[in-house]
C-alpha cells in the first residue's frame, strides 16, 4: 500500500512522547503525530487526548526524503464547531474569561465584577482611560530605558 500526502488511514497508537504521539499504520510502517496535529484545541499533556493501543483515524501530511511519515490527527477530524451543529459553538471554545465563584459561593459567573455604587458608563470610561494612559505612559518610559541602555 502507498502512502500519499492527504490520504486519510486508520492506525493505532503504539507510543506517547512529550512532542507527539508514534502511530502503527497498514503495511507494518509508522508514523509521528506532533503535538499540534493531535486536537484542534490547545495539548498541553497528549495523554489527555490519547493513550496507547487506542485506534485513531490520521491523515498523512509529510512524508521526508528519509521516508518518515507525518501524520495529523486534528486535520483528519471535522472542527468542534462543526461536530456541535448549528455553528453552536461550547463556552470553552468561545469565551475565554475566567471562571469565577460567585460571592455565595453556590456558582460560577464569569460576568466582570460590577463596579461599587452606581458609576455611570461615562464615568467607568473615564477611569479606565486614565488607567489605560497611566499603563502606555509607563511603558514607553520603560522602552526609553531599555533602548538607552542598549546604546553604549
Amino acid at each position: 500500500m502507498g502512502f500519499e500526502v492527504g490520504s486519510i488511514l486508520e492506525g493505532t497508537v503504539t507510543g506517547i512522547t512529550k512532542f507527539g504521539a508514534f502511530v502503527s499504520l497498514p503495511d507494518k510502517r509508522s508514523g509521528l503525530v506532533h503535538i499540534s496535529e493531535i486536537a484542534h484545541s490547545y495539548v498541553n499533556d497528549i495523554h489527555e487526548h490519547l493513550s496507547e493501543g487506542q485506534p485513531v483515524t490520521v491523515k498523512v501530511i509529510g512524508i521526508d526524503q528519509s521516508n518518515r511519515i507525518n501524520l495529523s490527527i486534528r486535520q483528519a477530524t471535522p472542527p468542534p464547531d462543526q461536530r456541535l451543529g448549528n455553528g453552536a459553538r461550547s463556552r470553552s471554545e468561545t469565551d475565554h474569561r475566567p471562571v469565577r465563584r460567585s460571592a455565595s459561593g453556590s456558582g460560577f459567573s464569569s460576568d466582570p465584577p460590577q463596579p461599587k455604587g452606581s458609576a455611570s458608563f461615562e464615568d467607568r470610561l473615564k477611569q479606565f482611560m486614565a488607567s489605560s494612559d497611566s499603563k502606555l505612559s509607563e511603558l514607553r518610559m520603560n522602552e526609553r530605558r531599555s533602548s538607552r541602555r542598549g546604546r553604549k
